[in-house]
């Protein structure tokens, strides 16, 4: 059997004046950090301060030997290197990387075959010399942000985005180790799993690398049950065969049935002994995206899902601190609020193969970007070689994963490239174009033809109309935050919405752990280098203008009423949209995470603690859900019901009852009287809909407290309406979190607030100022 000794855990950093410990997997960022040689960048603008460590060069050592059992073959194995690397083992250049996102193997038989301990050193060069080098070689190219990530293959936004920091790494940020075999490994295996009638077709392909040339065999097994056996002759590399699992259950997205997952296992074989062995979970699934007409439906094993999405960028700006834990944790809070998709953008990373087992045993879909971002790329050496590799790579590398139904070409490239436009005086001759429209999808077909892909979003699915048609493919919702107030959202019914969002705070403590600026102002200095958008604050502002008036308030109610914005912004275009299904297909949300702590579109802010997005989330995207909406000059009641399950009931329209059957994944429109004020209620799902804002009188709430194991019970009684009542847990203790947000009361009403924590609570700290507030309080400026 194949050997592994893993090679993680203590390295040495140098350079060029410093020598620290280092953690490998790691980045020269979070070394310098644990040796206490730089400041946290998340504080202020420390940022700025350690600006010289992505311009610096640098170098990881270690010794290293063999200790394993003897083979005739050692390899040394890098799954990533951040990005400019050559890598040294006993005084000997094994290889170089210029790619974040490929592995490298390298035999070192030669120079630990005999046991002894050698010096194995991986030199970092600056990923700005090597982008600046390249750029001058090709020529410049257009780019939305300032910073050369379009002339390097490393994640985009370590060079900084409207919603993160500029910290440029380097270093070994994915497992390294040293592998023995004999005779033969499996070099590849990559599974397309599909479904089809009941039965799961499996098309298999393995690849085998060897040290001499003999007769082999592939057996390939699911749950434990032989599926069949693979003839290697002596000289060959690659086996493949198409496999029937037979009966199966089929893998389905959350919402539509189980998530069924099987073992699969191929074990490469030589006579009888095992050589190597290879394992996975996967999963039998047919995927398609229905395109008829323009639209944009994604069909999994036959039925048409309503997508209910959130984009991803990596959870962390050192993404080598990922764990499986913390991945676990983020994709079941999607999970949780009711998502059943998760776009994976373009400006970040292939995530770990973590990532998506989570996403396999949750049920939720994912859509893959190819690493391209907001820019024109050269699509010449040395960059086209890297992209053909790094793409084959991780097309073979992510096939098991039955939860991956899409690759998609890029992220707003085709778009901006004609809107902006780029290049309109003609500068150079390539842009990316060739990425998308033929390498990109030819790797597909050739690796993944069980996948559906598309060329970028957005894209209209040709050049016969423009990129970000709303009436064709996909569409990116950008000029409601950016221009618009997001009333607008209602003022079109895109075929599927992949990107929309409107910015807020993170949660106070979040913001305060940040920002030593006093007093902290919505202008002050730590507060605005915590906003990375194009004049942010200012489209705040004028995004609370229209609904709350200009007055100048405290910064905490700045805090709360950007809070409150955010909340009624995206549940505008979440249930406008909704109420339009099949004609609009889905909806992406940006975004559902934060990599540092920073005001932005993100539902859960960079420290993980929930926005109140977060909580309205969960509401927009239940699978029965009630909301008024303007219609032909008049109001409706959509009901929306994306459940397996007929929902009928007796639907309650201000005062009014009347019988009501919704087939299922329907929507059904229900006639409203026109009025100030209307609520509506089936079962447990309710609407509220106000023409023009109410006065805001007091609502006279009161508050009982009452201490549960775990935390508090919070009680809130209105005898008037109160609206939008939010508690913020974090301003009782740093580690509290509460089960909702925004609610609003009907006179008489009362809601609970269950707020939990590791620690014991003052229960008197809830009647603390801005602990428990509600909007007529912020208005008025009687907030206690």
């Amino acid at each position: 059997m194949t050997s592994v000794q893993d090679l993680a855990g203590s390295w040495e950093l140098r350079g060029a004046d410093l020598t620290v410990p280092a953690t490998v997997p790691g980045c020269v960022h979070t070394d310098l950090l644990a040796a206490g040689r730089i400041p946290d960048p998340f504080l202020d603008d420390n940022e700025k301060a350690v600006a010289w460590v992505g311009r610096a060069d640098w170098s990881y050592r270690r010794e290293v030997a063999w200790t394993g059992p003897a083979h005739e073959r050692i390899d040394l194995v890098f799954e990533g290197l951040d990005t400019v690397a050559t890598v040294e083992l006993a005084g000997a250049t094994l290889g170089s990387s210029r790619n974040m996102h490929r592995g490298f193997r390298y035999d070192v038989t030669a120079l630990l075959g005999d046991g002894t301990p050698q010096p194995l050193t991986v030199r970092f060069e600056s990923a700005y010399a090597e982008a600046e080098r390249v750029r001058e070689l090709l020529g410049a190219r257009d780019n939305a942000y300032p910073e050369p990530f379009n002339f390097i293959r490393k994640m985009a936004c370590s060079f900084g985005w409207d919603w993160g920091p500029t910290l440029v790494t380097a270093g070994i940020w994915r497992p390294v180790r040293l592998e023995g075999w004999s005779t033969a490994r499996l070099a590849e295996v990559r599974p397309l799993a599909t479904f089809d009638d009941g039965t799961g077709p499996l098309d298999l392909t393995i690849g085998v690398e060897r040290t001499r040339e003999r007769d082999l065999r592939a057996r390939i097994l699911l749950d434990g049950r032989e599926l069949g056996v693979l003839k290697i002759d002596g000289r060959g590399s690659v086996a493949s065969a198409t496999l029937d699992a037979g009966g199966v259950t089929p893998w389905n997205p959350r919402g539509y049935g189980e998530p069924a997952l099987y073992a699969l296992t191929v074990e490469l074989l030589d006579g009888d002994i095992v050589l190597d062995r290879w394992e996975r979970r996967t999963g039998f699934r047919s995927v398609a995206i229905d395109q008829t007409d323009g639209g944009f439906i994604f069909q999994i094993n036959g039925e048409p899902v309503f997508v209910k999405g959130v984009n991803w960028i990596p959870d962390d700006i050192f993404p080598s601190r990922m764990t499986r834990e913390r991945y676990e944790l983020r994709l079941r809070e999607a999970a949780d609020a009711g998502v059943n998709l998760v776009r994976v953008w373009g400006g970040g990373i292939y995530e770990d193969r973590a990532f998506y087992e989570v996403c396999d045993e949750l049920g939720l879909m994912v859509w893959q970007d190819f690493l391209f971002a907001c820019a024109d790329y050269p699509e010449e050496e040395p960059l086209f070689s890297e992209v053909v590799a790094e793409a084959r790579e991780n097309v073979a590398r992510l096939a098991p994963h039955p939860s991956l139904i899409t690759w998609n070409g890029n992220n707003e490239n085709l778009w901006l490239h004609l809107a902006m436009p780029w290049n309109a005086d003609g500068a150079y001759e390539t842009w990316g174009s060739r990425y998308y429209l033929e390498t990109l999808p030819a790797i597909v077909a050739e690796l993944d033809p069980t996948r559906p892909y598309q060329a970028g979003s957005p894209w209209s699915g040709s050049w016969e109309h423009a990129p970000n048609s709303t009436e064709h493919g996909t569409f990116h919702s950008w000029e409601v935050w950016n221009r618009e107030d997001y009333l607008n959202y209602r003022n079109s019914t895109p075929r599927f919405v992949a990107e929309f969002g409107w910015q807020a705070p993170p949660a106070w403590t979040t913001l305060r752990d940040a920002v030593s600026d006093e007093p902290m102002l919505p202008d002050s200095p730590g507060v605005l280098h915590h906003q990375k958008a194009e004049d942010g604050n200012g489209k705040l502002a004028r995004g609370l203008a229209p609904h709350f008036g200009s007055a100048e308030r405290s910064t905490e109610a700045w805090h709360y009423l950007t809070q409150l914005n955010q909340v009624r912004a995206v549940r505008t275009g979440v249930e406008h949209w909704r109420s339009h299904w099949p004609h609009t297909a889905g909806t992406i949300l940006w975004q559902l995470n934060d990599l540092w702590p920073v005001t932005s579109w993100a539902a859960i802010d960079g420290a993980g603690r929930y926005k109140p997005l977060y909580f309205a989330l969960r509401e927009m995207y239940a699978s029965r859900m009630l909301t008024i909406q303007p219609r032909d000059g008049g109001l409706v009641v959509a009901i929306v019901n994306d459940d397996p399950a007929e929902w009928a009931g007796t639907l309650v329209i201000a005062g009014e009852s009347q019988q009501v059957s919704v087939a299922p994944r329907s929507v059904a429109l229900v006639p409203a009287p026109t009025a100030d004020f209307l609520c509506a209620q089936l079962d447990a799902a309710r609407a509220i809909h106000f023409t023009t804002d109410f006065s805001y009188d007091d609502p006279a709430l009161t508050i009982d407290v009452e201490s549960v194991p775990g935390g508090l019970d919070v009680r809130v009684h209105a005898l008037g309406l109160a609206r939008d009542v939010l508690l913020q847990p974090d301003r009782i203790h740093p580690s509290a979190t509460v089960d909702r947000g925004f609610v609003t009361l009907l006179p008489g009403e009362s809601a609970l607030f269950r707020v939990r924590a590791p620690h014991d609570l003052d229960p008197a700290l809830v009647k603390a100022p801005w602990v428990l507030t509600d909007l007529s309080s912020v208005m008025n400026g009687t907030t206690r």
